[in-house]
């Protein structure tokens, strides 16, 4: 058989002029009077049953059946002049000849073997299915997927795009017919190889123009692994393996003692005991890959990352993959193919996955043509790289869950689940687009948030004060901060970064680099012009890209702004967004406030009016629960709760806009600038409001209470929001004495300083109606986070809620969330393995579980609870 053999002309005249050695005058008659021409063929077919190999299943006829090189024009004028339809072309130049038969390999043979290795492990043993029903269906859908974004993308340069479609639709019309039928089985012979020759060439083509690899290329490849996986470590005689089908186990296979049924060349397959035989001539350092697999896999199914060292030592092999082991992209190929074997091999079905992708489900959002980044399980945390939420490439359905996560998988597993685990934050100033200028989205934003204000104006020339720069309109300020902290000097700031890893993430990469603030100007604009349409689009965009549920906001109805959104008929907003109610003068004991809100809403300024006041407004916001921010100075006398010193409300603060304000103070909440935290309220533990109002109401409708300690307001007044910062040591006690006074009553907390962290942690070990949550503000920094997260770990488990944006512009949600999972995923990775260590041994499953309760599952468990 010399189809295939390179130069086959010149091959087989030298062995014709070897066998003529010693017959000199037949010698020079091959040397000079017959012409041995190259050729390709394309006519291989099944026998027809019962003819002896003599008749063969019918076929539509190739349009290249036969192709002859024919340089010097020896053959007869009436063969090259053959009509097409008799599918025997002549070409003249040798690179004719290479490109039809690189693009029967890359196409045909190349799409055959990606098929017939899956269709044979499912017990499909003739391509007769291709040809109709469901599983017919779902093949040529993912070979049709392969070709396009894979096959095509790789030879149309080379070859041309309407060579290489023809040459695809020619074979396709075969392989679908109903009487071609080849055998599967046959065709997975010498696989270990053809998966180089056939699928490794577009492989690498693709990787030099700089294009991805689809998902069913990684399948291709997974398949032919599969196959070449031995059920047990111990080979027969000769280096025969015996591999497991769909449907059965390696343990069935390996004990079945049947003979089987030959398939090709002495190799045997039992499809009702679920094994059949191969060989592999694929070795690494005289080890054959096989034999690689079968020692992992003796260990019983495993996580990805475990098997990506064989799968690498295949693909780079010579008679394996025979890819380049320089190949940018072959990390990303390697380790999709991990994903996709390691679920066959701990029993996920090959139609399942193949489903999967068909049906766009879960990672594969385009189908077979997902990129293979998709479905990489875990990815590198180096030099603080944000973690990008995205779908899980282990679906809830995986019986890879089951299984054990060893400690050289396990950071791997962590940051993969970390990743696409959808987030509740349940902590943010956010507004929905339905509250038209409260919510704060942006690039101006962004730039004028006060973090970046505050950085700011830490090296501003002495010619810009404060009052000059907040008189300048917001794009003004944009500006000038883009300037001095963008441009004049390099974004090294968890602020500045943010903005960066936002806009990146946004697909702006390309005007960060140019500097081009007002191209990043321009994607907003294409938003805004839309209208609200635009503004719900953007938030939807938002909210997907980061992973994030559900967040919940900070309401404050007294405000006349906003009240306008929830009376006289609440405005109907989407469902990630969920309500608080801010109660500050409730808990702080302000009766002037309340009675002037209670007296300009028509209530009775009474203790019941102020408490049907409350009822009113949680009927109307349905909130989550109730929450307050207390100031530096919120000290309370130990023991006791007399001689209370009655701070009352910070007046200047309640004036400020989304403060919460008496109504008839008519502010204006239509800037996002302020900090409602500036809100300057002390818990008066002796107040008939906090105690027959505000936790009546809470015992009653059964709602938690939610406090920040910590802040302390107006260090630098002229700096307005940019100003505040924070108290080395806030009292602790206050909250504890809450907790014990009204058990029936659920707190969260969260504390600004970095001091008060560990005493919160002993407080939430003591009291069961409170839970900790997030890294507020200063301590929202990656180095901060790591620090609370671990230690929160080590006291708490995973009885706390890891962290929370605080995000006032919409788009922020985008850099606090990945770049406060990258850490989470380290610290959690690493206090697993520690774990591990220990004897304990986890599973995938369990892993999943912990990570959604440190990313919301435990304050949903938490909000559950009653204890009224």
């Amino acid at each position: 058989d010399m189809d295939n053999v390179p130069n086959n002309g010149q091959v087989l005249k030298n062995h014709m002029v070897h066998l003529a050695e010693g017959d000199e005058e037949m010698k020079q008659f091959l040397l000079h009077k017959v012409a041995f021409l190259d050729t390709m063929v394309d006519r291989i077919t099944s026998q027809r049953e019962g003819s002896n190999g003599m008749v063969p299943r019918c076929e539509p006829v190739p349009a290249k059946a036969l192709v002859i090189l024919d340089t010097h024009h020896d053959l007869p004028e009436n063969i090259t002049r053959l009509p097409r339809k008799y599918g025997v072309l002549v070409r003249f130049t040798p690179r004719q000849l290479q490109a039809d038969i690189a693009l029967k390999l890359r196409v045909a043979n190349g799409t055959h073997t990606a098929v017939a290795h899956a269709m044979a492990l499912c017990k499909l043993l003739k391509t007769d299915v291709l040809s109709s029903g469901v599983s017919g269906e779902l093949f040529m859908a993912y070979l049709d997927s392969l070709f396009a974004c894979d096959i095509l993308n790789g030879a149309a340069t080379l070859y041309g795009k309407e060579e290489t479609e023809a040459a695809y639709q020619d074979w396709r019309k075969r392989l679908c017919h109903a009487h071609f039928g080849l055998s599967t089985f046959f065709i997975t012979q010498n696989g270990a190889a053809k998966g180089g020759i056939r699928l490794g060439p577009t492989v690498t083509s693709l990787f030099h123009d700089n294009r991805g690899v689809s998902v069913a290329m990684a399948f291709a490849f997974c398949a032919i692994l599969k196959w070449l996986t031995p059920c047990q470590t111990t080979t027969a005689k000769e280096g025969v393996y015996r591999g497991w089908l769909e449907g059965s186990s390696t343990k069935k296979a390996a004990a079945s003692t049947t003979e089987g049924e030959e398939y090709a060349d002495g190799l045997r397959h039992d499809l009702e005991e679920g094994w059949y035989e191969f060989k592999c001539a694929c070795s690494i350092d005289g080890t054959p890959v096989s034999t690689l697999l079968a020692n992992l896999i003796a260990k019983g199914p495993q996580q990805p990352h475990s098997y990506a060292s064989a799968i690498r030592a295949y693909l780079t092999a010579p008679d394996g993959g025979n890819l380049s082991a320089s190949l940018v992209g072959l990390d990303v190929l390697i380790h999709a193919i991990a994903t996709l074997y390691a679920r066959i091999v701990a029993g996920d079905g090959i139609m399942s996955l193949l489903n999967e992708m068909n049906k766009k489900e879960g990672p594969y959002t385009d189908g077979f043509a997902t990129d293979c980044s998709a479905i990489v399980d875990g990815t590198s945390l180096a030099n603080g790289r944000p973690l990008l939420f995205r779908p899980n490439p282990i679906p809830s359905t995986s019986k890879l869950l089951q299984r054990q996560v060893s400690i050289d998988a396990m950071q791997s597993v962590v940051v993969s689940e970390v990743a696409s685990t959808k987030v509740i934050d349940l902590h943010t100033h956010l507004l929905p687009p339905s509250h038209g200028s409260l919510c704060c989205w942006g690039i101006d934003e962004l730039l004028t948030y006060h973090y970046l204000v505050a950085e700011y104006f830490m090296t501003a020339p002495s010619t810009m004060s404060p009052e000059a720069f907040y008189a300048k309109s917001k794009q003004e300020q944009a500006d000038i901060i883009w300037q001095a902290l963008f441009i004049d000097r390099s974004p090294v700031s968890e602020a500045c970064r943010g903005v960066n890893t936002t806009l990146k993430i946004l697909g702006l990469q390309e005007y960060v680099q140019s500097r081009d603030l007002e191209g990043i100007r321009q994607f907003y604009r294409d938003f805004r012009e839309k209208g609200l349409d635009g503004a719900e689009a953007f938030s939807e965009l938002v909210y997907n890209t980061a992973g994030v549920e559900y967040a919940i906001m900070t309401n404050i109805p007294f405000e006349s702004n906003e009240a306008q959104y929830w009376r006289p008929k609440r405005k109907e907003y989407p469902k990630q967004y969920r309500s608080a109610l801010r109660v500050d003068p409730l808990l702080a004991g302000d009766r002037a406030t309340v009675e002037a809100a209670l007296k300009a809403s028509g209530y009775d300024v009474t203790l019941e009016g102020a408490r049907q006041y409350l009822r009113d407004w949680c009927d109307t916001m349905k909130p989550e629960y109730m929450m307050a921010s207390t100031p530096h100075y919120m000290v309370m006398p130990e023991g006791s709760l007399v001689g209370v010193d009655k701070r009352g409300v910070n007046k200047d603060a309640m004036k400020e806009p989304f403060a919460f304000v008496d109504m008839t103070s008519g502010g204006d909440a239509t800037n996002c600038d302020p900090e409602e935290d500036n809100t300057a309220s002390v818990i008066d533990e002796n107040s008939d409001l906090l105690s027959d109002v505000l936790m009546a109401v809470c015992e009653e409708r059964d709602l938690p209470v939610a406090l920040k300690i910590g802040a302390h307001r107006g260090v630098n007044p002229s700096l307005k929001t940019a100003g505040d910062g924070v108290v080395a040591f806030a009292d602790t006690g206050v909250l504890a004495r809450l907790c014990s006074r009204f058990p029936k009553v659920r707190f969260l907390a969260t504390f600004l300083s970095r001091n008060n962290q560990h005493e919160a942690c002993v407080l939430a070990s003591k009291f069961r109606n409170l839970h900790i949550y997030g890294c507020w503000w200063f301590c929202n920094n990656p180095s901060m986070i790591e620090e609370i997260t671990r230690m929160r770990i080590e006291m708490l488990g995973t009885g706390f809620t890891a962290q929370h944006s605080d995000a006032r512009v919409l788009d922020q949600l985008i850099y606090k969330w990945s770049h406060s999972r990258s850490v989470i995923a380290k610290v959690l990775s690493e206090e697993y393995a520690k774990l591990c260590e220990s004897g304990w041994t986890l599973t995938r499953a369990e892993i999943r579980r912990d990570v959604h309760r440190l990313f919301g599952g435990s304050y949903e468990e938490f909000m559950s609870k009653s204890f009224a």
